[in-house]
């Protein structure tokens, strides 16, 4: 038999729903000046939802019917007369139009056959699906999450006007072969584009093709996101390539497809993790059209499996490993793709954030690592390397140049020679044609992952340049035994110092093992961060903010630093 219907949960979807439509359906005939066309189709979606579902104080509501109307009308104007939407900085784009349809589709699935007073809104939808149907069919992307959802579109539109050439195209898109490595991570490595893209989209290309090989890539997604899941609810981001990757992600946008494998497979570690993205509450006002179109969603979780403590993942394709325990969580990264391609680029995974520390409310939110050689930027290491089983060595070796004289063979009498990118920066000498003579630096970072915390060795060498080690701490704490500069900044030499938020602690000691004195507080030009010439050329910056604790020095040096985590005993 099949598992009972979470009522629970289908009343709270069904209040996130309202939420959002029912001031839409109060004042039906009011235009929506100035609405992307992504959020008309996804209003008109969830007003049919509302005026389908028995949990939603708009249940059979005409106005309901009404404003879905008025947003339709909207919606039409904006597409033009390739069929794709207007608006966005991609200009023309069949992805993003993608998006649009995806939720024109499934809006048509609500409205067909659900009675007369729907005819009209039906009629509607099916014009601007099949408007932007030739353009999907034949259009392009450009990043690799937007294969599957432009894929998903295709499908949808199948579902509702079955066309061979649509489902063709779709196998045409899937022989390239999902982008998910033997860690379960997606290209992107982005919990938004898994969460928002990649893993709705494989589902529902599953469903409509029957594909099980698709499902189960969605699977080993989410059991790789359960051990990047933090104590704060959010999920790791600091190794992706997209936006997300300096800032958090919450896990809530994951709950539909936690919960859904859940109930399909009966695993207790996904319901788990489908409890934890409802912890802060349901605002998606999208869930109930889901539960709507995929009923399994709204049956009952199975039993929640405990979460299991101390555990240990190291994702070597992405160059990141965590630790968790009862007491501390901690992060260690290496794998950017900067040292690989000498530049920071939309797409390139590029923070500089090596490592972090979770102790409940004490929280160590970024360690990163500066040095002044040739303004090339603060350490991101070229490769990671597990040496033992929780201990890491991250290594980066810099090379810069300075050039000889062209040979005689390759000298021009005009001086009009090629404008060359050299890996630092741009002029006009030919630069591939002159020998070179190289400077290069080099910083190994060694980390053993404890069960309280962490301990690094920090080894910089080459010539003397100035470095500076930041500790970024979340704000709600106050740093004890650093000496205040000001504007939220503090100075470490090799006294201890505590972070304390409420009864949680992190401590930091370091200690000096070749090389000089650290730098005092008077040394502001070594004591601070430098985001490197990719940012600073045009006046930008991937500084942090927060508590902020230097430590620094003029190099060669060898250094450790201790990372101890203290928290009260849980009460028994």
């Amino acid at each position: 038999m099949p598992t009972p219907l979470d009522h629970e949960f289908l009343r709270a979807a069904a209040r996130a729903a309202d939420r959002r439509a029912a001031p839409l359906a109060a004042r039906p005939d009011e235009e929506p000046v100035g609405e992307p066309h992504r959020a008309l189709a996804r209003r008109v979606k969830t007003l049919l939802a509302a005026h389908r579902s028995p949990d939603s104080a708009l249940h059979g509501s005409e106005r309901a019917v009404a404003a879905a109307t008025t947003h339709l009308a909207a919606l039409r104007a904006a597409q033009t007369t390739t069929g794709l939407f207007a608006g966005g900085d991609n200009v023309q784009s069949p992805p993003d139009s993608a998006f649009t349809v995806n939720d024109v589709c499934d809006a048509h699935v609500l409205a067909a056959g659900a009675g007369p007073d729907l005819h009209d809104v039906t009629a509607a939808l099916a014009e601007i699906a099949g408007a932007a149907t030739d353009s999907l069919l034949t259009g392009g992307v450009h990043t690799p999450n937007h294969r599957w959802e432009l894929c998903a579109a295709l499908a949808r539109l199948h579902r509702s006007f079955p066309d061979q050439r649509l489902l063709d195209r779709v196998e045409e898109w899937l022989a390239e072969g999902v982008d998910i490595d033997g860690d379960g991570q997606y290209s992107e490595r982005s919990a938004n584009y898994a969460g928002h893209v990649s893993n709705p989209s494989l589902l529902l290309l599953a469903d409509v093709l029957g594909r099980a090989d698709l499902s189960d890539a969605v699977e080993r997604n989410l059991t790789t996101t359960l051990d990047l899941i933090r104590p704060d609810g959010t999920v790791e981001t600091v190794h992706s390539r997209r936006q997300d990757q300096h800032r958090p992600f919450p896990l809530a946008p994951y709950l539909p497809h936690y919960r859904l494998l859940a109930v399909r497979t009966g695993r207790g570690d996904l319901a788990r993790a489908a409890h934890l993205a409802a912890a802060g509450g349901i605002d998606d006002p999208d869930l109930l059209a889901r539960t709507l179109l995929t009923p399994d969603l709204a049956r009952t979780l199975p039993a929640p499996a405990a979460e299991t403590l101390p555990r240990h993942r190291h994702l070597t394709a992405a160059g990141l490993a965590a630790r968790a325990s009862v007491t501390a969580h901690t992060v260690v990264y290496g794998g950017s793709d900067v040292p690989a391609h000498r530049r920071v680029r939309s797409g390139l995974a590029c923070n500089p954030t090596f490592l972090r520390l979770f102790a409940g409310d004490a929280v160590l939110d970024a360690v990163r690592l500066s040095r002044g050689f040739f303004d090339l930027g603060p350490f991101r290491a070229a490769a990671m390397e597990q040496v033992a089983d929780h201990r890491y060595r991250l290594t980066e070796t810099l090379t810069a140049a300075y050039y000889q004289p062209l040979p005689k063979e390759d000298r021009r009498d005009d001086g009009d020679y090629r404008l060359v990118d050299e890996g630092r920066f741009s002029a006009a000498m030919a630069f591939p044609d002159r020998p070179r003579d190289e400077v290069t630096h080099t910083t190994r970072v060694e980390v053993d992952l404890r069960e309280d915390g962490a301990d690094l060795r920090i080894d910089i060498s080459g010539p003397p340049v100035p470095w500076s080690l930041e500790l970024t701490f979340r704000p709600g704490g106050a740093p004890e035994g650093a000496v205040p500069l000001g504007d939220g900044r503090w100075c470490l030499t090799t006294g201890p110092m505590t972070y304390r938020s409420g009864d949680d602690e992190i401590r930091v000691e370091a200690a000096v093992e070749a090389g000089g004195p650290l730098a005092g507080p008077d040394r502001g030009d070594v004591l601070r961060y430098d985001p490197g010439q990719d940012h600073t050329v045009v006046g930008g910056t991937d500084a942090t903010t927060g508590n902020r604790v230097y430590l620094g020095g003029l190099g060669p040096h060898t250094l450790t630093v201790a990372l101890r985590a203290h928290r009260p005993a849980p009460a028994v």
